[in-house]
């Protein structure tokens, strides 16, 4: 199954490391967040990612195109022209496509452009600014269940974001921006989708998290899988430091592998 990540955005409320990278490519622990969420992907057995690329995109396909120099120990031999001999190599199982979805392209948008790489499958779809320990394989086994369009990890985190109205047998009522008085699960990404999901996006000004998400609650076609333990998007500097923090100590939740 393939698992798409979106990583085309500005990260404006992280413009003291966006400025240089697109978000995702933000190390936390010498490693961008992007490689934390595969890995936690690739812990379950989900090995190929289809990456919604942006702002910077060109860093991104960089970064693999020389994975392995970045995880290898390698001799240059600049004698006769340039040889190259690789030591040690570790590569991962993966397989990665990314796809320019846009410079400006909203999130709906970003997901309706790589629909030809789906070929008509379920699929899952994360943000690439958030790591949590969801168990991932139970989520799909979730989704099997039910039969529904979509199913959402559904968290409670501190404060801030979208509010979700959950029933008795976890259908999302509704999908809607969280007012201050709210309190309750916001939409945690991590998501399984089925592809009947595209028909609710119209074109690049579409925001996901708005229209589609919005009617397909409407039509008890949202499914919450609820998520009570670790959680945590990297939004703003404080964020990221947050997070590095609990990564030097060895405190880091979200490292499954």
């Amino acid at each position: 199954m393939k698992v798409v990540i979106l990583a085309g955005g500005f990260g404006t409320r992280i413009s003291e490391e966006s400025q240089f990278n697109p978000k995702p490519m933000i190390e936390i622990g010498g490693k961008p967040i992007l490689w934390h969420i595969m890995k936690e992907y690739s812990f379950f057995g989900f090995n190929e990612f289809i990456i919604c690329a942006g702002y910077k995109q060109h860093i991104i396909k960089e970064y693999f195109a020389n994975y392995y120099l970045h995880n290898s120990n390698i001799t240059f031999d600049f004698r006769n022209g340039r040889e190259i001999t690789v030591h040690d190599s570790f590569l991962e199982p993966w397989i990665v496509t990314v796809v320019d979805t846009g410079f400006e392209t909203m999130t709906g948008g970003r997901i309706k452009r790589i629909e030809p790489y789906i070929e008509n499958n379920t699929f899952m779809l994360t943000y690439g600014d958030g790591v949590c320990n969801v168990a991932i394989d139970k989520l799909y086994e979730f989704h099997k269940r039910h039969k529904k369009i979509c199913t959402m990890t559904a968290v409670k985190p501190e404060g801030r974001f979208g509010i979700l109205d959950i029933s008795n047998n976890n259908e999302i009522n509704s999908f809607r921006e969280k007012r201050q008085d709210d309190v309750g699960y916001i939409n945690g990404g991590y998501m399984v989708l089925e592809p009947g999901i595209f028909k609710y996006i119209k074109n690049d000004t579409t925001v996901f998290e708005q229209e589609p998400l919005e009617e397909i609650a409407q039509n008890g076609e949202l499914m919450a899988y609820k998520h009570n333990g670790f959680w945590q998007c990297m939004d703003t500097l404080r964020d990221k430091n947050k997070l590095e923090e609990m990564w030097d100590v060895g405190n880091a939740p979200w490292k499954l592998w």
